[in-house]
């Protein structure tokens, strides 16, 4: 089985890779630990800065694929076969083609419960995931 976890770097990001690492253990599978970055801004009428900008977005890029990276080793250290990965786009589009491309059996995404309120006016990835997704989506909640 190939499990395909969705991380943001939140508090919810440890309690999703410790459920994983559960799960892994029990049987022998691959675990993909994938950050999405979100794309590029697009400059437009800034006639100075961008360099600086592009500079200071590539450093965050770096720290987040470390970051990431780090969970693919604990999980390696355990005995886990797991590949940290970091991607840039469109959030809910990037998982689910990571997920197609990895030929994942099982997403897992975390939820932080904001409530109806916040995903109707900001919208929630895990449930865009649920609605898109052509395979089985674990949530596992931060509370």
């Amino acid at each position: 089985m190939t499990i395909l976890v969705a991380v943001d770097l939140s508090d919810v990001t440890r309690k999703m890779l410790a459920f994983v690492r559960g799960i892994a253990r029990e049987a022998a599978h691959k675990v993909f630990i994938v950050h999405v970055a979100e794309p590029e801004p697009e400059f437009v009428g800034w006639e100075a800065g961008p360099g600086v900008v592009r500079d200071q977005v590539a450093k965050e890029f770096q720290r987040e694929h470390a970051e990431v990276e780090s969970m693919a080793v604990e999980l390696r250290a355990e005995g886990v076969d797991a590949t940290g990965l970091l991607v840039q786009g469109p959030t809910i589009a990037t998982i689910l083609d990571e997920v197609e491309r990895r030929g994942a059996d099982l997403l897992v995404v975390g939820s932080h419960g904001h409530g109806a309120a916040y995903d109707l006016a900001i919208g929630s990835i895990s449930a865009g995931l649920i609605r898109k997704a052509s395979l089985p989506v674990l949530v596992v909640p931060d509370r």
